[in-house]
């Protein structure tokens, strides 16, 4: 297996952990949400971005963000859907400063 392209990420997440009311029918289920997929709901869904231009601000292929966004909704469907709780953390993903390109 090829390793994986460093993403670039231009915005951290303030929150990185959601989790459901104490007393909710919480599965205790943790659910990990990557940082370049925070970043590809933030680009493609927040921001309303194209595929080819979400791609272009990763630094990676228009498919790679298709494959990126298909794992993250799943992923934050299944902890809504399933009440679990989701810890945004990790992935391949280099942190990219205001005003840096």
């Amino acid at each position: 297996m090829r390793p994986k392209k460093t993403r670039w990420v231009k915005c951290s997440p303030l929150e990185r952990y959601f989790k459901p009311q104490p007393d909710s029918r919480s599965n205790k289920v943790e659910i990990v949400l990557t940082l370049d997929e925070f970043e590809a709901v933030r680009l493609l869904d927040y921001k309303k971005l194209s595929q080819t231009e979400a791609a272009k601000q990763m630094h990676v292929h228009r498919s790679t963000v298709s494959r990126i966004i298909s794992s993250a909704r799943k992923k934050i469907a299944q902890a809504l859907v399933e009440i679990n709780t989701l810890r945004i953390e990790g992935g391949c993903c280099k942190l990219i400063k205001a005003g840096e390109k």
